[in-house]
């Protein structure tokens, strides 16, 4: 239960920590981070060449979360199919911690999702959540 656990509380954490940055900071911070994390498996090379077609996705992918949490969103959850292909590989993302790359494949979608909501801080995503996603527009009667 704690695996699947602990993964979740350490993505929120990560949303609450990285709150106290403030905006752009706060996703430029990010975009560097989920960069660095498409890197996070090249010293391993189980996968060859794909380990360095996988950095370099990143890094496109993080140059535009520069400017679009959609895209530090999408990082992440690319990130989370990475880590599954080397969990099922079983070869983890720290040696020494056989389920690593599992724990984090569950805590990248918990912060992709957070992504999703544009990075918000908690005090924010109660007004995220209320506001109107489309306006429907009253027509006219038809004669």
């Amino acid at each position: 239960m704690l695996r699947y656990l602990m993964p979740v509380v350490i993505a929120l954490v990560w949303a609450g920590a990285c709150s106290f940055i403030p905006e752009p900071h706060r996703r430029q911070f990010n975009a560097v981070f989920v960069g660095g994390a498409g890197a996070a498996y090249i010293s391993g090379g189980s996968f060859g060449l794909g380990e360095l077609a996988f950095t370099a996705l990143m890094t496109v992918i993080a140059y535009l979360g520069l400017r679009s949490w959609t895209f530090i969103g999408v990082g992440w959850l690319l990130h989370t199919v990475w880590d599954v292909l080397h969990h099922r590989r079983g070869d983890p993302l720290i040696p020494s911690v056989h389920d690593s790359s599992f724990g984090c494949a569950v805590c990248d979608p918990v912060i992709a999702l957070w992504c999703f909501t544009g990075g918000r801080s908690p005090a924010e995503l109660p007004r995220w959540f209320r506001r109107p996603r489309f306006t429907i527009r009253a027509s006219a009667p038809r004669p």
